[in-house]
């Protein structure tokens, strides 16, 4: 019960993160600390074994350290490059592959909307919420990305696929 909140605690940053980042095009450093605040408790609750937990510690490690080449490189935002190690943690070594896919194909989708758009109308005409992907050289809110990626990886994930079943089993 208490993983599955803490589980459910995490998605829900992980939407509030796309949605700042699709309004600000930042994700607040607080925000993905909070995320890997959130692991500490589920990891001490979720009964893994260590070995399991380690490859968790590992997989964000790796993350990270790719994560900051695409910073470095300014392919990804600071911010961007944070959230995705914090989420890898989350999802652990089996949903590893299973988020890098979702996240890239929703990265696309996003990127591809967000150049249709611009193309098509002029960024006074976007709402005000959510208008800021949409000025001429701004950038991608890939925290979307990173959220779609997350969600749609979670169900592999040993700290998250008990919830989705709940989750399944009430609709």
């Amino acid at each position: 019960m208490i993983l599955n909140i803490l589980g459910a605690g995490f998605l829900v940053l992980c939407i509030f993160a796309a949605m700042l980042d699709i309004n600000r095009l930042t994700i607040p450093n607080w925000l993905n600390l909070s995320i890997v605040g959130l692991f500490i408790p589920a990891a001490a609750v979720s009964g893994l074994p260590l070995e399991m937990l380690g490859g968790h510690l590992m997989v964000a490690a790796l993350a990270f350290l790719i994560a900051f080449g695409l910073f470095a490189f300014n392919i990804v935002g600071g911010g961007d490059a944070k959230m995705i190690p914090a989420v890898v943690l989350w999802l652990g070594p089996d949903a590893g592959i299973p988020f890098i896919f979702y996240m890239a194909l929703a990265g696309g989708a996003c990127a591809m909307l967000i150049l249709l758009v611009r193309r098509v109308m002029p960024a006074a005409a976007v709402p005000g919420i959510v208008r800021a992907p949409f000025e001429e050289n701004a950038g991608v809110p890939y925290g979307v990305a990173i959220a779609a990626g997350a969600i749609l990886a979670a169900s592999a994930s040993p700290l998250l696929s008990d919830l989705l079943n709940q989750l399944g089993a009430l609709s």
